[in-house]
């Protein structure tokens, strides 16, 4: 079949090279090239155990306090609020344990097994040399802010998630780069690195093109429908049609999946990260620093700190405090780090109200396919993604229950 994939990041070039492999002739539709927004800026942790969502019990109580503490990693434009608050009161209804658990149990499925499915997709690739897999570490400043997190690692041992709980000296002893900064360190095992996520998700287009793909450099500025079926793409270079298309948007998503008659409410959460080139002081695994929730992962000759959360719309640009607010966390946890050169980042996670990916047919019989929505687990999540798109149109059944992800529940809402 032609295919077209729209997207370029993890999530379109995994689905690309799956269906590739499958025989079929797919072109990768994108406004700015691969990795060009969130797949190039993300923390590079493969995070097998991220089977918690941000919407706890008790958020919407904290939200507000949070809001106003300038050490808080939760941010707001207060300018956006108004077109925020229809998504807002729809994700503050998730704040449920009941949803907590639905949401584990379905991403479970979908991103126990990251590692391996990033080795599949990479295989002959020359991008398996950015796949490691590491540990995964939560610190913790002291032995009440984890006392603090016990339901979340509740959830994760009722998952069946492994990890060990070791105090931060005995850390040290392998990793002295934190030195004395935290009480308590939870190593999770498991779990991976990419060391490099814009070259990494390079590599792999390169290779979808050197094997004979399409990547076409177009802004899609609408779609065609007619009795609930897309006819066409509408670019800025005229149209573009197929016998399937594949939509992986990520953050850009919300427009076309309503057209498409998926209405999933939806939101752009803003992330930020800095980067320390050459830095002097190089640690051994991704550590989230559960204080400021982001994540210190080692890269190639770099050093980056990303994670927060800001909600603030598609078009406004970043915003200075959340630069401020990691700047000011990684001096105190490195506070003798010197290095080469530090760069800011803000990009845009495409987040669902219930926080789970959009994944599969858009109606019955379709020609129209989604894969987005994975907010903060998009590169985690990608490979397995790209490789259940592809065994559907092929009209294959894949192994895992895609019902949390079906774009058809969003259809009637």
């Amino acid at each position: 079949m032609q295919i077209i994939v729209a997207g370029a990041g993890i999530v379109g070039v995994s689905c690309a090279i799956w269906l590739q492999r499958a025989g079929h002739d797919v072109t990768i539709v994108d406004r700015a090239g691969p990795a060009s927004g969130t797949s190039h800026g993300n923390a590079g942790v493969l995070a097998a155990g991220a089977v918690i969502p941000v919407t706890t019990p008790g958020l919407m109580w904290k939200a507000p306090g949070m809001l106003l503490d300038k050490d808080a990693p939760l941010f707001l434009k207060w300018r956006y609020l108004p077109k925020l608050i229809p998504f807002l009161a729809k994700y503050l209804t998730y704040t449920t344990d009941k949803h907590v658990d639905h949401y584990g149990a379905a991403m479970s499925t979908l991103l126990h097994d990251s590692v391996d499915q990033h080795m599949a997709l990479a295989r002959g690739t020359g991008a398996e040399k950015y796949i490691s897999a590491d540990d995964y570490c939560f610190g913790y400043s002291t032995q009440a802010a984890f006392a603090a997190d016990k339901y979340s690692w509740d959830k994760r041992t009722a998952a069946g998630f492994a990890y060990d709980v070791i105090d931060g000296e005995t850390y040290a002893q392998y990793d002295p780069a934190y030195g004395n900064a935290f009480a308590v360190v939870v190593r999770c095992t498991g779990h991976g690195r990419i060391s490099d996520p814009g070259a990494y998700v390079k590599t792999l287009a390169d290779h979808f093109v050197d094997r004979g793909g399409k990547l076409l450099i177009r802004n899609i500025t609408d779609i065609a429908v007619e009795n609930g079926e897309i006819t066409h793409l509408k670019t800025a270079n005229g149209d573009m049609t197929a016998d399937r298309i594949v939509f992986a948007l990520g953050p850009w998503s919300k427009t076309i999946a309503h057209k498409l008659g998926v209405k999933v409410p939806f939101e752009s959460e803003r992330g930020y990260h800095i980067e320390m080139t050459n830095p002097s002081q190089m640690p051994k695994s991704p550590m989230m620093v559960a204080s400021g929730k982001f994540v210190i992962t080692p890269m190639e000759g770099r050093l980056r700190a990303a994670g927060v959360v800001e909600f603030g719309g598609l078009k406004n640009g970043p915003s200075d405090a959340p630069f401020a607010l990691l700047k000011r966390q990684v001096k105190a946890i490195f506070p003798d780090l010197t290095y080469d050169d530090l760069i800011e980042w803000m990009g845009h996670r495409p987040a669902p109200a219930d926080s789970l990916p959009v994944i599969g047919a858009n109606n019955a019989g379709g020609k129209s396919y989604s894969a987005f929505g994975h907010q903060h687990v998009g590169l985690t999540g990608g490979p397995k993604t790209g490789r259940i798109i592809a065994d559907l149109i092929d009209g294959k059944k894949p192994n895992i229950d895609l019902a949390p992800f079906d774009p058809r529940k969003h259809a009637a809402q």
